[in-house]
């Protein structure tokens, strides 16, 4: 007898793994799966277009792998020659981490704790007026008794430190006061077993000035430690400085007057602003530091494949639809006879703050109000 050849050995193995799952070789039983099959077999209905429609939508699916691959090896060429700073929110005043070419990165000092007591105590007077406003209009329900029992204990707890605490000495007499105030609010409040619309609009009006000096002492606090931060790392890269990318994140409230990002700027200068210092928007009040990153790394990269496609290298710093679409809306006006509501356009790379900036009428600060 002949040697089996290998090619001779797999088919035999195909056709024997055809039979172990109760299917025939023969073409004619192909069509009949057998019954445990049933209930996951049925005829498929596509129809060519749907078909054709699939591949063509998968070739955008593929392109976000595709990104993300390409995005790791961008990340890694651009931290090798570009010092990079991430500001990152957080509840203790901000986060800062700078990164350089072959190095481990710098995570800075936090600033001082005084800042994150200071806010504790503002805070806390804002955190009463989310449990009681719900029942203003509900006398009879009192489910808030246990909740502000609870805050009440807190509140004389941290009023009883206060003293021992790491706040300045100056400062405790307006966060005393606060603390005070809070209290006998809720002393009102648990002893009359109602929340009334007068009582909590007079805790409003006594709370609001010195409400005021602790978000200016908070906010003067802060400034202060960032700046010596970033000053300090600016004089340590040198001149390495003017191809250093930095970068912070924003949520929509914090766009307007966004602390770390109008630090950042007071260093980098007018002509960094969308170019090499950018705000990230996001969904959050924190993020990660890859996130950041990788956010960063895909602006950069962007710019590169708007620049060999079309010749601008900053175009892909907005929505590329977002021009025509702009005329489309124009053009759809017209048709319904509607007014244009849109923003001036602003050339691609425009040095223009990321924020609202047009000036107008009303209070733009906490001094401007009564």
């Amino acid at each position: 007898m002949m040697p089996t050849t290998l090619a001779t050995s797999r088919l035999r193995t195909l056709l024997s793994s055809v039979v172990v799952f109760g299917l025939s070789a023969s073409p004619a039983c192909a069509t009949e799966p057998p019954s445990y099959f049933t209930g996951l077999v049925g005829a498929e209905t596509a129809s060519p277009a749907d078909i054709a429609n699939k591949n063509l939508l998968q070739l955008n699916t593929s392109m976000f792998q595709l990104y993300g691959d390409a995005a790791q090896i961008f990340k890694k060429n651009i931290l090798a020659k570009h010092p990079v700073i991430l500001g990152l929110f957080s509840g203790a005043g901000g986060r800062f981490i700078l990164y350089r070419p072959g190095m481990a990165p710098i995570e800075a000092p936090q600033a001082p704790i005084v800042y994150q007591l200071l806010k504790s105590v503002g805070h806390s007077t804002m955190a009463l007026a989310e449990v009681v406003v719900p029942y203003l209009n509900s006398p009879k329900d009192t489910t808030w008794r246990g909740a502000l029992a609870a805050y009440r204990s807190r509140m004389q707890s941290a009023l009883d430190t206060l003293d021992a605490s790491g706040m300045q000495k100056d400062w405790r007499a307006n966060n005393r006061s606060i603390l005070q105030n809070n209290i006998a609010f809720m002393d009102e409040c648990l002893k009359n077993n109602a929340i009334s619309a007068e009582g909590l609009q007079k805790f409003a009006k006594k709370q609001s000035p010195l409400l005021k000096k602790n978000i200016a002492w908070a906010a003067q606090t802060q400034v202060a430690h960032w700046m010596d931060v970033i000053g300090g790392w600016k004089e340590m890269l040198g001149a390495d400085w003017d191809k250093t990318y930095a970068a912070s994140n924003t949520i929509y409230v914090a766009r307007q007057n966004n602390v770390l990002f109008s630090v950042l700027a007071q260093f980098f200068g007018p002509e960094a602003i969308n170019d090499r210092l950018m705000l990230i928007e996001t969904i959050s009040f924190t993020t990660t530091p890859d996130d950041m990153l990788e956010s960063l790394t895909r602006i950069i990269a962007d710019r590169s494949v708007g620049a060999a496609f079309f010749g601008d290298y900053h175009l892909m710093d907005f929505e590329l639809m977002g021009g025509d679409a702009r005329q489309a809306i124009i053009d759809e006006d017209a048709k319904r006879k509607m007014n244009v509501v849109l923003p001036p356009q602003v050339p691609f790379g425009s040095h223009q703050w990321p924020t609202l900036i047009t000036p107008g009428p009303g209070a733009k600060s906490l001094s401007d109000l009564p």
